[in-house]
């Protein structure tokens, strides 16, 4: 079947490419690095966005926007924050084209139309941000600023992949401002925790919460805090991160308040963000070799039905049951679609579907009708069973919640029995060549260790867990003293 998609074992990588392609999610552009979401996957993200965003709201933040260029000069304001971001930046100079006067038709930079400073398209918006900040505050009164916005960004990449890596991409970044340390702080990880109850309850993929190490932190952050998840090759992926920003921001821009006791201070402030590159580890977390597997909660089909039939008499009786059935689900809050088309036979929709990752498929004929009965195959399992049409909707319901129970589940099994402890080097180089996935090994907390074991091995450390034990040992590579584990593993 020309659907068919290379498997994971012959070719992981080859294998997520098509699926992103042959299941309609995304597809390559004409600019070099950039992608085109198409309308499946851009459903996929917008029930993404939309739980999200109805959990921002709940902790208390707006939405707002700003602009996609960022001066120059307020760039560089925050020197860490721009030294690294500095390498992914693309500039706007000048604000005009011309006809090019040797060559009729082509058009060329107009030198007269150079910008008096150039502008970075944004990266991060923490600058256009703060700079703003400044106008808004003055007193206590004015804290806290609790403010998200949904935006697109670019980040010069120089090897791209869809959805996990790509030149401009789609994110939200949550930019907050505090009247004392303890309340940024605790906002870091409350977002933290927001994006790890998304990624469990919604998405069905475990994550690992955890701090990154000063290697690893934000440029510009006082503490970075991130989500893992572990992807079915074995390699990790961060799923989110929240950053405690401390009041680096605020001084860079010089965002100073006065609070009750009428002292000046600077603010301090958290950032934190998730982008479509969830879209990617959610693919990556649960699909298989027939093509996608969509946690119910998120799938922008949960529910398709297929009629099977012979001639137009048998499926106008079909069309009428379909109909009812249809408006039944819709009621109970289920998205479903009814493909009469008969632009294709039902053999062929059903490996259509089972490619996009439909939860459930419902097939429906003549003898069916009779019988008062529907055939239902679940996407997570590929199981079939006959059930009846009374009470269809409460018995999906049941199924939907299954299967995304069922996943998660699956999901964390996996995880689990990929998290191996590491005494010595040499079983730790063994492990990353033979079993893969997240390797609990002492470090001695040097950036000095941690950059040789990347340059080794090419494995990096993705965190140190929240609540992490703490015990005695030596680090893997110095036999230097250690007082706990952390996680390590080669990422995307």
């Amino acid at each position: 079947m020309s659907k068919a998609i290379t498997s994971r074992q012959q070719d992981y990588s080859q294998w997520y490419n098509d699926l992103i392609i042959k299941s309609g999610l995304a597809d390559y552009s004409s600019v070099r690095g950039c992608m085109v979401i198409k309308p499946y996957g851009f459903a996929l993200w917008e029930n993404m966005q939309r739980q999200l965003d109805k959990m921002f709201k709940e902790t208390g933040h707006q939405n707002a926007y700003f602009p996609l260029f960022v001066p120059k000069s307020l760039f560089e304001a925050e020197e860490k924050n721009a030294e690294g971001f500095a390498k992914e930046c693309a500039i706007v100079t000048h604000y005009r084209l011309k006809n090019d006067p040797d060559n009729k038709g082509k058009l060329i930079v107009d030198p007269e139309a150079r910008l008096e400073e150039e502008l970075v398209i944004r990266p991060t918006s923490e600058a256009i941000i703060w700079n703003t900040y400044k106008n808004w505050i003055q007193s206590y009164r004015d804290l806290p600023i609790l403010i998200n916005q949904w935006a697109n960004v670019v980040r010069w990449e120089m090897r791209t992949r869809l959805f996990l890596r790509t030149t401009e991409f789609l994110w939200q970044e949550g930019h907050t401002a505090h009247a004392t340390q303890q309340e940024a702080i605790d906002e870091t990880i409350q977002m933290l925790h927001v994006y790890a109850d998304f990624a469990e309850q919604y998405m069905a993929v475990p994550v690992i919460k955890g701090v990154k190490t000063e290697n690893e932190r934000f440029a510009g952050a006082v503490e970075t805090y991130c989500i893992e998840a572990l992807m079915q090759d074995g390699k990790a992926l961060q799923a989110g991160t929240s950053h405690f920003l401390g009041q680096n921001f605020a001084k860079a821009f010089d965002v100073k308040f006065t609070d009750k006791d009428n002292t000046l201070d600077y603010v301090w402030a958290s950032s934190w963000g998730v982008s479509t590159r969830l879209i990617g580890g959610l693919v990556m977390a649960h699909s298989d070799d027939d093509g996608l597997v969509l946690p119910p909660k998120l799938a922008p089909i949960q529910v398709v039905i297929v009629p099977i039939y012979k001639g137009e008499e048998q499926k106008l009786k079909i069309d009428e049951k379909v109909q009812v059935l249809v408006q039944e689900l819709k009621a109970a809050g289920i998205s479903v679609k009814y493909d009469d088309s008969d632009n294709s036979r039902p053999g062929w929709k059903f490996a259509e579907y089972e490619m996009k990752g439909v939860p459930v498929r419902i097939a429906i004929g003549a003898r069916d009708l009779e019988n008062n009965v529907v055939e239902v195959a679940r996407r997570d399992t590929k199981e079939k069973q006959s059930i009846s049409i009374d009470g269809l909707s409460a018995t999906i319901i049941r199924l939907l919640n299954d299967i995304q129970d069922k996943i998660y589940k699956k999901a964390t099994a996996y995880r689990d029995e990929h998290i191996t402890p590491a005494n010595q080097w040499d079983e730790f180089v063994q492990l990353l060549d033979t079993k893969t996935g997240f390797i609990a090994a002492h470090w001695d907390g040097t950036g000095e260790t941690e950059e040789k074991i990347k340059e080794l091995t090419k494995a990096t450390i993705r965190c140190i867990p929240l609540n992490n034990t703490m015990e005695n040992g030596t680090c893997i590579l110095t036999g230097k003293p250690s007082t706990q584990r952390v996680l390590f593993a080669r990422a995307y």
